[in-house]
């Protein structure tokens, strides 16, 4: 099993037009500021999806600095966090999302934003999480919103970790492996072998 957590968070950018969270573009008084089109939950997603199998960060593969991706959709950055996962021979068990906002209400819209998550993710809706909590005055306040995900993978059936690459050679055989609850056993003299006196 691997997990993996991301986070993200952007501000209000002053400009009507709505927000985006989860791929569903939400109506409100204000955008968020971003290079792409700010959905911090996807953003946070595919994050954690890369942390999980220690793959370079979002910012690192998606750099705000490169124009091809202005204004992108963030289910691009999903699909391509979570081809890494499946090529790394893994899949997802499951997802927990919170996002952090005072405003807009997300209450309608979270089942459609798990629907969204788990098409991209390739589980069930049921394996998807999206909570919404407040600020209470805490950042990001009214400023804007922020997001948490925290994601668990299981290995595919049928598939290898990289360092069970060679044909016939199990876990156990990895150098320095030791099975969980196997004591490390330490060098000393032969079972029944005479013992020098001193």
């Amino acid at each position: 099993m691997r997990i993996g957590l991301g986070y993200d968070s952007h501000r209000f950018n002053g400009s009507k037009g709505g927000v985006t969270l989860g791929g569903v573009t939400i109506p409100h008084r204000q955008g968020l500021r971003g290079h792409s089109d700010a959905d911090v939950l996807l953003h946070a997603i595919a994050d954690a999806l890369l942390g999980a199998i220690g793959a370079p960060d979002l910012g690192e593969l998606f750099p705000p600095s490169d124009p091809a991706y202005r204004g992108a959709d963030s289910r691009r950055f999903v699909r391509e966090a979570y081809r890494r996962v499946r090529q790394a021979g893994w899949g997802v068990a499951n997802l927990d999302a919170t996002v952090v906002a005072d405003s807009p209400s997300l209450s309608p819209h979270k089942a459609r934003m798990r629907q969204i998550i788990a098409r991209l993710l390739e589980v069930h809706p049921s394996d998807v999480s999206v909570k919404a909590k407040t600020t209470e005055g805490l950042p990001p306040g009214k400023a804007g919103i922020a997001a948490q995900a925290v994601v668990l993978l299981a290995k595919r059936p049928g598939t290898r970790r990289p360092f069970d690459s060679s044909p016939g050679r199990s876990r156990g055989s990895r150098p320095g492996f030791r099975p969980p609850g196997r004591p490390r056993r330490i060098p000393g003299p032969a079972l029944g072998a005479p013992r020098r006196s001193r």
